[in-house]
């Protein structure tokens, strides 16, 4: 017996949403075809293809047809939908970027020592930062995609503050593993220099100095992501 064409999903998706596993709905191949995105031929066509392999049955009343799912069909619809389950349960549950570490402006530290945000990261995160920030320039495309898809995950929010003076933006924490071995967080800030080229990473622990790293050293962060 034929396999199912990939063709043909869409098409028993869309009879299986209006209810053709058990009964025989009404269908017209111009309205399938709107629904599928294709034309009213290639929608004809598909039903004629379905129902000579077995997937479907038809029956006429009048110039009408009506559609039903055959157990075949059904099972078929199934066996794909598991693989496509598993599939997408077994994909990496993180983002990794990849960089080299460059110097940065010398801000980082005098920030990230501030008490308005010490005091959040050390309930939210359950540390207060080794002072400064781990600069990181981005320059494989696959990797600046990674930064800028970051916006589609949730992050750990580090409210703006003011000190009567001025006010301070928000910084939002993606924790993870750096270099495989020490957990720190990715950062992106309300107010910045940088462009999305530069990601900047914090840790309780100096960086640097836990992963034996140096300016020019190529660095991984892995972000376990959650969608919003």
């Amino acid at each position: 017996m034929p396999d199912l064409k990939v063709q043909h999903v869409l098409t028993l998706a869309e009879l299986l949403s209006k209810g053709a596993r058990h009964n025989f709905v009404p269908v017209t191949t111009t309205s399938l075809g709107k629904s599928i995105r294709k034309s009213q031929q290639a929608a004809s066509k598909h039903l004629l293809e379905l129902e000579r392999d077995g997937y479907i049955e038809r029956i006429r009343s009048g110039k009408k047809f009506s559609v039903r799912i055959t157990a075949k069909g059904h099972t078929e619809m199934a066996r794909i939908s598991s693989i496509l389950k598993s599939s997408l349960e077994s994909s990496p549950s993180y983002l990794e970027l990849k960089g080299n570490i460059i110097s940065g402006m010398g801000e980082g530290a005098y920030y990230m020592s501030m008490k308005g945000y010490t005091k959040q990261f050390k309930e939210k995160l359950g540390y207060v930062p080794f002072p400064g920030t781990l600069n990181v320039k981005i320059k494989d495309k696959e990797f600046s995609e990674a930064r800028r898809s970051l916006d589609t995950y949730d992050g750990i929010m580090i409210n703006g503050f003011s000190d009567g003076k001025r006010t301070y933006g928000w910084v939002k924490c993606y924790p993870g593993k750096i270099n495989n071995s020490v957990d720190g967080a990715l950062i992106t800030l309300e107010r910045t220099h940088y462009d999305d080229s530069i990601i900047e990473l914090i840790s309780h622990t100096n960086i640097k100095k836990a992963a034996k790293l140096s300016n020019g050293s190529q660095i991984s962060v892995k972000v376990p992501i959650k969608s919003k």
